[in-house]
């Protein structure tokens, strides 16, 4: 049964026209990108669901915000905005803005992690493990084994397993700079994590005497799943929930280009001075000064106002019902997504669509392409391209558990009817998913590991 989304907690007041490419315009759109989506132009795109980063529609309210940035180098009235904005909605006394999340990922990995570090997480998306690699360190899923099964009704899939974070603990003693939990949890279909499990990992951080950091990028759809599937929170608002997630950090690095409903910008957010003054040497090396990170004066103001936005329960509850809604018409279609439906994207299981296409041949990216070719819709495969590991040694290739295909929902930007559309264009594909009988192979890789995906030129290879 498809669930009815509620009207939308806002009004339309700018168009922005979008052009339907024809068929012959998207082969050879896939012809020029190398038959990868991030190869793609923006104008061959009618539907652009590859990301949720920075994609959002921005508020009356940050677009006034905008015209009152302190342009000033150092110590501009922005910054203190921002800073303000922190303490009041998240609790932290130290505040060090940066250009986007991978830029929090490099300050932090780039200062605290050295070579021969292990990283205990539930799971870590590409970027962060981009950064883990470049560290020359190594990461620890400790997830719970739910999140791997794809119709588990489970409502915390992205739960760490405490007895798995213990044994990693145990066997890397010494080797552990920190803990993180990725809220919610990206590589495993946007599933949340719960308030409790999170004092629990607290609690086992506290006991080793090892810092626990957030990557919170998605932290208030995270906090509205717990007010609405954790019973003891059901009472709290989704703004105490969210300072009561914080609460259980020791520091915190932020995407400001999700949740906090900004185009551009980034946080690292910590308690101590002893940590902002271990990590804001590389903000100066690689972003700009400490108060302004590498953002204008007015990307600082518009994200002031943007984390108290976030935080609206109407906007929160119309943004998941959106997206529940376009898993529900695929789901009701046939196609195979992970559930529940998780906050800011719908995740396919590529795998089961196109089960017929070995892993080694990425199924999540051929099905990229064949959504595209039928409807002009882009999403992403977050399969065995993005997260296989190759021994450098042996060649020996090691697929990752899940072969996920992603639409990431851009917040306050696409109707419902755009939604319907989506689904519309996928269920097609998969009545005639017999008929797709090729594979991908790469032509060219990034030499930086973990990067593969993003600059990867594929070529289509008959099975």
């Amino acid at each position: 049964m498809v669930t009815r989304v509620p009207p939308e907690p806002f009004r339309i007041k700018m168009v922005e026209p979008v052009h339907v490419p024809d068929q012959q315009e998207r082969e050879r759109a896939l012809e020029a990108g190398h038959f990868n989506m991030f190869g793609l132009k923006s104008a061959d795109v009618y539907i652009d669901l590859l990301t949720d980063s920075g994609t959002g529609a921005m508020s009356k309210q940050q677009w006034a915000a905008i015209m009152m940035g302190d342009e000033a180098y150092a110590g501009a009235d922005s910054f203190y905005s921002l800073k303000k904005a922190v303490k009041d909605v998240l609790g932290f006394d130290y505040t060090i803005p940066v250009h986007q999340g991978r830029a929090a990922e490099n300050v932090v990995f780039g200062s605290l992690v050295k070579e021969g570090d292990v990283i205990p997480f539930n799971m870590p998306f590409d970027t962060t493990r981009g950064h883990i690699f470049n560290a020359k360190a190594s990461s620890v899923d400790c997830v719970i084994e739910e999140a791997f099964d794809r119709e588990n009704p489970h409502p915390f899939k992205g739960n760490v397993d405490i007895a798995k974070l213990e044994k990693a603990l145990a066997d890397n003693r010494g080797h552990v700079p920190f803990i993180m939990v990725t809220i919610t949890n990206n590589s495993g279909g946007g599933q949340p994590v719960s308030l409790k499990n999170l004092r629990d990992v607290s609690a086992v951080a506290k006991r080793h005497g090892i810092p626990l950091l957030l990557d919170a990028a998605r932290m208030a759809e995270n906090a509205w799943f717990i007010k609405n599937r954790e019973p003891d929170c059901r009472d709290m608002t989704v703004a105490e929930i969210l300072k009561a997630t914080m609460d259980t950090a020791d520091a915190i690095t932020v995407s400001c280009k999700k949740d906090p409903l900004v185009n551009i910008g980034g946080l690292v957010a910590c308690r101590t001075e002893e940590m902002y003054y271990r990590v804001v040497p590389r903000v100066i090396l690689f972003e700009g000064f400490a108060t302004y990170g590498g953002l204008a004066g007015r990307d600082l103001e518009a994200l002031a106002v943007g984390l108290r936005e976030m935080v609206n329960e109407q906007h929160l509850t119309h943004r998941i019902a959106q997206v529940r809604y376009l898993g529900e018409l695929l789901s009701e279609g046939g196609v195979p997504c992970i559930q529940p439906i998780g906050g800011h994207a719908v995740f396919i299981d590529a795998g089961a669509f196109l089960p017929h296409i070995p892993q080694g041949s990425y199924p999540a990216d051929v099905l990229s392409i064949e959504i595209y070719r039928e409807g002009a819709v882009r999403g992403i495969g977050l399969g065995a391209l993005a997260f296989e590991n190759v021994d450098e040694k042996t060649g020996e290739r090691t697929f990752p558990k899940l072969e996920l295909y992603r639409l990431a929902i851009n917040r306050r930007t696409y109707t419902n009817s755009h939604m319907e559309y989506v689904a519309e264009t996928i269920v097609n594909v998969y009545k005639r998913r017999d008929s797709i009988r090729y594979g991908l192979e790469i032509t060219y890789e990034p030499p930086v590991k973990g990067l593969k995906h993003f600059l990867a030129h594929l070529r289509p290879k008959n099975l």
